[in-house]
């Protein structure tokens, strides 16, 4: 706790005098942390807790004497505790306003006493004892920097120590070890997200907003002003004694629509402050609102006219705000993009471009070819070379070409001796240009991760340096100091990023890779135990690539040593997560290698040697790195050629989950590709796959359920899981609701299995359906889609339509329209749709605007979607009461749906002639319809060869028929003669609809003769016998009315 608070905590004066804690989000989250472990402190070590402090904690507090109740004794003002240590005096004493206290389990009792007041008084109890450690367990525990607190020293002090509480106060002194180490990483990783404004930054933002504002009602702000006009050299116009707070300047900003506004801009970002006192040149320093990263976010949230003016600008800029990161670090542009100017509304939504500054290195200009040095804190970057430089790492990654470290370019950093081998610096690495197509599962986030830097070293801890000192030692040392060395530095943990990026900047991640290429066994050994912990890290594993150690770890995949096997199949496995490192891994006959691995015993046999049992272990080891190869289309290829497929079948039948783990999630990324999706449904897979969904183990059920979701498009695959009892557990699954990544995974697997009719009938007897219903709100939208498209084929049966409807299902359902999802608006229009089948639902439909949602979404840019919502719109025109009326409502609508039938997606058009079937039964809307055109529109369709077209085409066109002059219109536009040769189709329901067709057209002279000429009685002759009485019927009405035509020429003829 004393190192945190050192050197993570912020105080407002420099070292250890009477300065107090900076109100920030970082001491915000610190003393959140502190109390949590403080109050815990009792139930979790409570013998620890009855530990009395070597001197009491004092300070100020602001408790009254009337908060203490049970296990304290009041008189007057002054609180003591029941609880007192052997001298009899009381572990917690409050007179006045100062207390005492003096052990944890009282500090713990206090916290929870103090109630929302905790947070003052952690803050003011840390304030008046800098050191806590040292009044808790004496001053040889203090913080001092540098000394060394290991486990070593604290046990020599106990062998030393005479003193009887010698093994609790080391135990506390772990214990608050543990807790500096916690709170020293949490305001790391807080630290590394902060973003930090520089005077430069603000006076951009206010002088961008000076030029917007005045007077006029599309101003963005009446005013803005400083409240001081001078400025201090360094940018600064907050006096010097608040810079020591980090504040920079004070702003009054009258907005067109609130009281003006007092802002305070510091380097931790934008708040209000309490406004000017009495006298006018008083300002109330303290915040009075959260923090915002800068003036525009404030003022959003502050003022709605500030907003919508804002929306109204037109104006450009060019000048980006520079801000100080904690990391510095430089996004990549084109050159184009950085001469481009933004709109005034886009501003501090986006940074295109962030400079990096170094406050230990001035900058200097940069004249010779760019290569960045992993030795990050010695670079400077200086003005106009900036672009020049971003340009020359744009080409080299557009040429593919890893950017090569400047330590790459030291000689052999291993001195002549014992260890041989081949130095990575003069190894070259080359790599084909080989243009991939990646599966839509590919993992991108190694490649454009902007890499991380720290500001300094000052505030380093000791391992840093100590990991530093042994790769000194295996850089200069023989074999067997190599090897302790290694076996050293295995001690830490290189989990932490300090310790991985202490290796990597001292040039350690070259040596370890050198090593790799040694004869000696145990180097390598040591060596790859620590690149499998530190590639763990995505900017060491890309330099892990750059190095080539790729191609060596797939050549020790070859070795005769099963460790060695193990180990760099493991490494590889972290390594190949990133597209270039997998491309890497098949080029060099890596995948073939791996799949070699997968070859061992029988997994269920009894008494396995441990010779088999290390046969196993490399198996495993070997699907491991097969996983993560195999996220790219090109390596899944490759496994199958290498003839994986068997061998990872014969794999998941093993009992162990840490192997079926690696083995399924090969197997679900590998089933994105139908020919393993044939091979999982012949090599009897689906049945281990199944087996596997009841067990305990959640990934390995979340791989299994996303295998099912993949392979269940077909059929047969569908079957085969009923058949293997596979629906009840996915149905169980979904009670799960807490792992959304099993949720969409299982969902995703009812969601197809739910095609076959026979597998809903078995999901309602599991009453997943009700379970389906709760999980449409507050779920993620990977979710929502499998839920969504479960449900809509659910929906099929009209039984399953009224459990929706009873279960509460339709107004989140309806809800779901309003969304941009593209494949979740599919799925949820199926459903809306669906649903609108049953009278008694569209009526709730109706009642929620629904079917003016789904009529809105015929202006998505989507084809999908428009298709969806236009079949989802028949139902509701069906089940309508006043179907009419209701679609005349919709202002635009009639001539929006007509338009899409210059649609060129066949989808769309289909469903865009069912909906006007059905527009057209009401006689106004078909003259609308008319009136907007439809008629040509459909009759440039008729040459189409689309059945399912036809068929909806043929029934719109039957329709139109009825109004005015549309048959003659029709005759004209040459819509007859392709009619009639959708009588040779094979498909019944386009006989039918043709047939009603040519029916309504016939009635018209001219349509009969061009039907006539076309050979159309000879088609009808022989579908008046149809079973079909609808085209019964309409082939002979249109047979008579040709016949009818005949005569009466005839008898106008010969009389």
């Amino acid at each position: 706790m004393g190192v945190a608070l050192t050197r993570a905590a912020q105080w407002t004066s420099a070292g250890s005098g009477t300065g107090t804690l900076e109100i920030t989000p970082l001491n915000e989250s610190l003393l959140n942390d502190i109390i949590k472990f403080a109050e815990s402190f009792s139930s979790r070590h409570p013998q620890e807790a009855a530990f009395v402090f070597r001197e009491p904690l004092e300070w100020k507090t602001q408790l009254d004497y009337s908060v203490f109740e049970l296990g304290y004794e009041i008189s007057g003002t002054t609180v003591q505790s029941e609880e007192r240590d052997k001298d009899d005096q009381p572990l917690l004493l409050l007179t006045a306003s100062t207390i005492r206290v003096r052990s944890f389990g009282q500090v713990s009792r206090l916290l929870h006493v103090a109630m929302e007041k905790k947070l003052k008084e952690a803050q003011a109890c840390l304030e008046a004892n800098r050191d806590p450690i040292v009044k808790i367990l004496g001053p040889g525990y203090g913080t001092i920097e540098g000394e060394d607190m290991s486990m070593l020293r604290l046990l020599d002090r106990m062998k030393k120590d005479d003193d009887p509480d010698t093994e609790i106060k080391m135990k506390i002194s772990l214990i608050l070890q543990q807790l500096d180490m916690q709170l020293l990483n949490s305001s790391l990783k807080h630290i590394s997200q902060e973003v930090r404004l520089s005077p430069a930054a603000v006076k951009n933002e206010v002088d961008l907003l000076k030029h917007f504002s005045g007077e006029g009602e599309d101003t963005v702000l009446e005013s803005l002003e400083y409240t001081s006009d001078y400025e201090f050299s360094n940018g600064c116009r907050a006096p010097p004694w608040r810079q020591v707070h980090g504040e920079i300047c004070y702003l009054i900003v009258k907005p067109h629509d609130t009281d003006p506004l007092y802002i305070t801009c510091s380097t931790a970002g934008v708040f209000l402050n309490g406004g000017r006192g009495k006298e006018k040149d008083d300002i109330d320093y303290e915040r009075k609102s959260d923090i915002y990263k800068d003036l525009i976010t404030l003022l959003r949230e502050r003022s709605p006219k500030f907003v919508e003016n804002m929306a109204k600008q037109d104006y450009t800029f060019f000048e980006e705000p520079t801000y100080e990161k904690h990391y510095h670090h430089m996004e990549i542009v084109d050159a184009e993009d950085l001469g481009q100017s933004q709109k005034f509304s886009d501003y501090s939504e986006k940074n295109v471009f962030e400079k990096t500054k170094s406050p230990l290195v001035k900058s200097k200009p940069i004249d010779k070819k760019l290569e960045p040095s992993l030795k990050w804190k010695n670079v400077g970057l200086a003005g106009s070379q900036d672009d020049k430089a971003a340009n020359k790492v744009i080409k080299e990654q557009k040429e593919n070409r890893p950017i090569v470290p400047e330590s790459k370019k030291k000689a052999n950093i291993l001195p002549p001796g014992p260890i041989k081998g081949q130095s990575v610096s003069k190894r070259k690495v080359s790599e084909k240009s080989d243009e991939i197509s990646e599966s839509s599962s590919e993992s991108e986030e190694d490649e454009e991760q902007p890499e991380r830097h720290q500001e300094g070293n000052t505030d380093l801890p000791s391992e840093y340096w100590q990991i530093q000192k042994l790769v000194k030692y295996i850089k200069g040392g023989n074999q067997t100091a190599t090897v302790i060395a290694l076996c050293s530095m295995r001690d830490f943990n290189l989990a932490q990023e300090t310790c991985q990026l202490a290796i990597r900047d001292v040039g350690g991640l070259e040596v370890l890779i050198n090593l790799l290429d040694t004869e000696e066994i145990k180097c390598k050994i040591g060596s790859l135990k620590i690149l499998k912990e530190i590639s763990q890290n995505s900017q060491i594993r890309r330099t892990i690539a750059d190095f080539g150690g790729l191609q060596i770890m797939v050549k020790i995949l070859d070795s005769p040593d099963k460790d060695l096997k193990c180990l760099a199949a493991e490494t590889i496995a972290n390594v190949a997560r990133f597209k270039r490192a997998r491309r890497t891994v098949r080029q060099h006959g890596g995948i073939k290698r791996l799949v070699g691995l997968l070859d061992c015993v029988p997994l269920g046999s009894a008494n396995l040697t441990p010779h088999q049992e290390k046969d196993i272990e490399v198996a495993r080891c070997g699907a491991l790195a097969l996983w993560s190869c195999s996220k790219s289309t090109k390596n899944k290829e490759a496994i199958r050629r290498a003839g994986g497929i068997p061998l990872l079948a014969r794999l998941l039948k093993s009992p162990h989950a840490n192997m079926l783990t690696p083995v399924v999630g090969t197997l679900q990324e590998c089933a994105s590709e139908p020919s393993y999706r044939l091979a999982i449904k012949t090599e009897r897979m689906i049945e281990n796959l199944v087996k596997n969904l009841s067990g305990e183990n959640e990934e390995l059920q979340m791989h299994c359920a996303s295998a099912i979701f993949k392979c269940a498009e077909d059929e047969e695959t569908r079957d085969l899981v009923r058949h293997h009892g596979g629906l009840q557990p996915l149905a169980t699954l979904l009670s799960n609701s807490e792992n959304k990544e099993l949720l969409a995974a299982v969902t995703g697997a009812i969601w197809k299995c739910a095609i076959s009719r026979e597998n809903v009938t078995k999901f309602r007897e599991y009453r997943a359906i009700e379970t389906l219903v709760v999980l449409l709100t507050d779920q993620p939208e990977e979710v929502l889609v499998n839920v969504v498209g479960a449900l809509g084929e659910c929906c099929q049966e009209p039984a399953n339509r009224a459990i929706i409807r009873k279960c509460g299902g339709i107004p989140p359902l309806v809800n779901l329209l309003t969304g941009t999802n593209k494949a979740l608006l599919v799925n949820v229009t199926k459903a809306v749709g669906a649903c609108a089948t049953e009278p008694e639902n569209m009526m709730i439909i109706d009642r929620l605007d629904g079917v003016r949602l789904l009529w809105s979404l015929l202006k998505n840019p989507h084809p999908d979607v428009q298709a969806s919502a236009a079949w989802a719109i028949c139902p509701c025109i069906e089940n309508a009461k006043d179907a009419g009326e209701m679609v005349r409502s919709f202002v635009g609508g009639l001539e929006l749906i007509v338009n899409l039938l210059k649609s060129e997606n066949k989808e769309v058009l289909a469903s865009v002639c069912a909906a006007i079937t059905n527009i057209a039964k009401d006689e106004e809307n078909l003259a609308v319809i008319t009136d907007h055109g439809v008629v040509p529109l459909l009759s440039k369709l008729a040459n189409t060869n689309n059945d399912k077209l036809r068929h909806h085409l043929a029934e719109a066109i039957s329709r139109c028929c009825m109004w005015g002059s549309n048959r003659i219109a029709f005759g004209e536009t040459k819509a007859v003669a392709p009619l009639v040769r959708y009588l040779k189709s094979n498909d019944t329901a386009v006989h039918r609809a043709t047939a009603q067709a040519l029916y309504q057209l016939s009635e018209d002279p001219n349509n009969c003769i061009t039907m006539h000429e076309n050979g159309v009685v000879k088609l009808l002759l022989g579908m008046v016998g149809s079973t079909d009485e609808t085209l019964q019927e309409a082939a002979a009405g249109c047979i008579a009315n040709i016949r009818r035509l005949a005569l009466a020429t005839e008898k106008a003829k010969y009389g």
